[in-house]
């Protein structure tokens, strides 16, 4: 038990040093999401399972707070409403559960953000080309190969890693600087 638990560790930390390669196009989409929220924007997330609770938790940074105090910031986690969810994939299918609510929400200033370890999720790549139809900046938070998404987004932050739980990791701590980048530029002080 022990040796396993140092060697997912070991794991860990390495996948988290090749990810220092993602500085600069995290700092890109975190001065997108300031420059979008700043402008009346809003920030719209959506991934299946563990991505899912990933797209919560930042959505729940967003509007409630990360680290710092400010106000509160307009972002939609796609995955909570199981009405919307329940009654868009009875009537449409499970692949138009995000897609009809992007379109229903989704401004052309609004930033939309799929979670998805495979990177081909086909619900997050349905709802990413309709957000790109209304003009939306897209981006997707996947493992190493982008899989469909890369070709459907505007930015596609990909993790330097093959292992789910490795993935997972990166875009919980992504998420998390994101949310400090947009605490820094809402701060009473900053504002």
């Amino acid at each position: 038990m022990k040796e396993n638990y140092l060697s997912q560790l070991d794991e860990h930390i390495a996948v988290m040093n090749m990810s220092r390669s993602l500085a600069d196009q995290v700092a890109k989409v975190g001065q997108r999401w300031i420059d979008a929220l700043k402008s009346g924007g809003k920030i719209l997330l959506m991934g299946n399972g563990g991505s899912a609770a990933d797209a919560q938790h930042i959505a729940a940074e967003l509007v409630g707070r990360y680290l710092v105090e400010r106000k509160g910031l307009p972002s939609i986690a796609l995955t909570t409403d199981t009405s919307i969810l329940t009654a868009v994939g009875n009537d449409y299918g499970y692949e138009a559960i995000f897609s009809r609510q992007v379109e229903a929400l989704a401004r052309p200033q609004d930033i939309v953000v799929g979670y998805s370890t495979s990177g081909n999720s086909a619900n997050v790549c349905a709802a990413m080309s309709v957000a790109r139809e209304i003009g939306c900046y897209t981006v997707a938070l996947t493992g190493e190969s982008g899989g469909k998404l890369l070709a459907l987004v505007d930015d596609c932050i990909r993790v330097p890693s093959p292992s789910t739980p490795r993935i997972q990791e990166v875009h919980a701590f992504v998420g998390h600087m994101l949310c400090a980048m947009v605490d820094d530029a809402f701060t009473p002080e900053a504002v």
